[in-house]
């Protein structure tokens, strides 16, 4: 699935998903060099980094193990995800931690959730960033020691929003989006993302089975719309480049409820799609899967380059468009229309931790006037009694509900259309929030037909 900051494609691409795999043991000094990486990652992220691509470039330079590589991503991922805990749990123990180094801050940040959230063993963990401290600030040192040997898991009370590790306004948004469901999305997208691969191909789970040494288990409840294309939750020995089933095009990485808003469309062989704000093309590839003819309109031909690429591996075929949606389209309309317009990435946040680091209000405001003007250019390509899906990877009311009615108040010939969904979902007015619960991003979607 492509990227997701706000606008990705239109104010800045964001950074790709990666897996977040399990704690592994700690013994005699074996994770440190995973422990140098994940600071460093930090400290890139802390300048403007996203965390998926500079850990994906530090990882690569590292000749770490599989093992230790897999250590430094939980590392990274779980310390930015929980970082407002963390922050939490710290306070106590620092007078003036905006004064310290950032380096031996964010330290203490990853010794901390080592401590309280990764099941480390206390003294390993203090034992091995005091050592890493005594190279970068060794007159820190001490300080290091003293206040990891004395944190402890901190007490949110009626903090609702910090016990789940959200900004106060975003966990507001939560709620206004998805109700009382807001605390279980938020805290679920704290834990590490699964391996989704989408199988292309019937024999995709046995080659990854057979041939690839994987452990598969299909996502049932998708399986039954997907028309040909299923969900496999994978453990794999190897990354994700280096499988069998990958090199021969028979899987795509990709989020189950990603799947589910390109199935969304109803669009199958011989139907004429319009896929807008394409990315990197996912969506297109499962598009293209399911026998339909798609177009695939993007503004950024890095991205394009990128889906160009993809699809070839997949043996798949698409028409590719470079086209800017804030303006009308010179394209014929089309029966089948998806925009997956950029957004916030609040669905997103077990991959794209950074992103709730970084949004303030004023981004989901932007964000939703922008998505409003790409769904004006959709619906001017969509064809009299045509179908024009809407979805934004967001649990804030404002690029969902919000953007949707406003359109249909302005454009009377469209009506909006239930979803059958067949993941965790809750109703809105109009759509429907696919619910981030065991590894599902967060999406909102809307169908919208066309009178004829």
């Amino acid at each position: 699935m492509r990227g997701r900051g706000w606008g990705a494609g239109y104010r800045g691409a964001v950074s790709e998903k990666r897996t977040a795999p399990p704690a592994a043991s700690d013994q005699r000094g074996q994770v440190e060099p995973a422990r140098r990486v994940a600071l460093e990652a930090l400290s890139r992220v802390q300048h403007g980094g996203f965390l998926a691509p500079t850990l994906h470039e530090l990882l690569s330079a590292s000749g770490l193990p599989r093992e230790e590589r897999a250590v430094a991503t939980d590392l990274a991922y779980g310390t930015l995800r929980r970082l407002l805990q963390l922050d939490t749990a710290l306070a106590p123990l620092l007078t003036k931690p905006d004064r310290l180094p950032p380096g031996v801050l964010d330290a203490l940040r990853l010794g901390a959730y080592e401590i309280l959230y990764r099941g480390t063993p206390a003294y390993a963990a203090v034992n091995g960033w005091a050592a890493i401290t005594k190279v970068t600030a060794p007159r820190l040192t001490g300080l290091v020691n003293a206040v990891l040997r004395r944190v402890v898991a901190p007490q949110f009370g009626t903090n609702e929003a910090l016990a789940v590790s959200l900004p106060a306004w975003l966990y507001a948004r939560f709620g206004a989006a998805i109700g009382d469901h807001a605390a279980a999305a938020a805290a679920a997208m704290l834990e590490p993302e699964p391996l989704w691969l989408t199988a292309l191909a019937p024999e995709a789970a046995r080659v990854l089975v057979e041939e690839d040494g994987a452990t598969v288990a299909p996502l049932d409840p998708l399986d039954a719309e997907s028309r040909g294309l299923r969900s496999l939750r994978v453990k794999a020995p190897v990354s994700v480049d280096r499988l069998v089933a990958f090199v021969r095009g028979l899987v795509q990485p990709q989020n189950p409820a990603s799947l589910a808003v390109a199935l969304s469309l109803g669009a199958s062989e011989g139907d004429r799609v319009l896929d807008l704000a394409s990315g990197r093309g996912v969506k297109t590839a499962a598009l293209a899967a399911l026998g339909a003819h798609v177009t695939a309109v993007e503004l950024e031909p890095r991205r394009q380059a990128a889906a160009v690429r993809n699809l070839r591996r997949l043996g798949l075929e698409a028409h590719h468009v470079t086209a800017d949606l804030r303006g009308p389209l010179e394209l014929t309309p089309a029966p089948y229309v998806l925009l997956d317009a950029p957004c916030s990435g609040t669905g997103t946040l077990r991959g794209h931790p950074e992103i709730k680091l970084r949004l303030a209000p004023a981004d989901v405001e932007a964000a939703a006037q922008l998505q409003s003007q790409l769904l004006a250019t959709a619906a001017a390509v969509t064809a009299p009694g045509g179908l024009l899906t809407y979805a934004v990877c967001a649990l804030t009311p404002d690029e969902g509900p919000g953007v949707v009615g406003r359109f249909l108040a302005a454009h009377g010939e469209f009506t909006a259309e239930p979803s059958a969904l067949q993941l965790p979902h809750v109703q809105a007015t109009p759509g429907s929030y696919i619910l981030p619960f065991e590894g599902l991003d967060g999406f909102y979607l809307a169908r919208l037909r066309r009178r004829p």
